[in-house]
């Protein structure tokens, strides 16, 4: 085991290049991880938008809405307690292999630890099972639609994020390619970040993009 100082970890952390520290975080109880002593009963895992961005390998629209949808969700099905992973069942409204509800549904996934077949079958006794959680299937509204459901009342909710009402990048969002082939300048790449990831604050801080319905 590493005697690492703390002081020597923390220099370790990521140096993002925007500030998502004022996005609220989502806390979810786990109780595999309570049983392994990885948590205190009842203390909750505190993920972050950058905890998402790491998982994605970026932040863009999607994986934002992403982010907005699974929040929104499990707040509406736990007004008043913390939500518990596993014990959410998740169906995705569209196929696993469209672009948008592939990402947004390993977001979700996440957080959620709802899995389909392949996912965790828990501990002794299937505590903590998640395998076939996940599901994707037609839905049938405008936008990204999920249905989040509690295992254990049966409440359920729909979440749809509206990409319509998404904000169109700035024109320093065209010099993405040049950031691809490595070719952009300093000021182009200050340029882009500033209308790309404004955007995605934009998503992230905003009302209008989010609607919750009860099942």
């Amino acid at each position: 085991m590493s005697n690492t100082p703390t002081a020597t970890r923390e220099s370790d952390r990521t140096n993002w290049t925007v500030d998502y520290d004022d996005i609220e975080p989502i806390r979810v109880r786990d109780p595999v991880a309570e049983a392994l002593a990885v948590l205190e009963p009842g203390e909750p895992f505190v993920l972050t938008y950058e905890d998402v961005v790491t998982i994605a390998g970026h932040s863009c629209p999607t994986t934002a809405g992403a982010y907005r949808i699974a929040k929104a969700g499990l707040e509406a099905l736990y007004p008043d307690d913390l939500p518990v992973r596993g014990d959410v069942a998740v169906t995705a409204g569209g196929p696993r292999d469209d672009p948008a509800y592939g990402v947004t549904s390993r977001v979700i996934s996440y957080v959620t630890g709802a899995a389909g077949e392949d996912g965790f079958g828990g501990l002794a006794g299937g505590h903590g099972d998640r395998r076939d959680l996940l599901r994707f299937g037609a839905i049938g509204v405008d936008g990204i639609a999920y249905e989040f459901a509690r295992t254990d009342t049966g409440e359920s909710v729909r979440v749809t994020y509206r990409v319509e009402e998404v904000p169109t990048g700035g024109p320093a969002t065209s010099n993405l390619p040049k950031l691809v082939d490595g070719t952009a300048t300093e000021e182009e790449r200050t340029a882009f970040a500033e209308d790309w990831h404004g955007r995605v604050r934009a998503i992230l801080r905003g009302d209008r993009y989010v609607t919750v319905e009860s099942r």
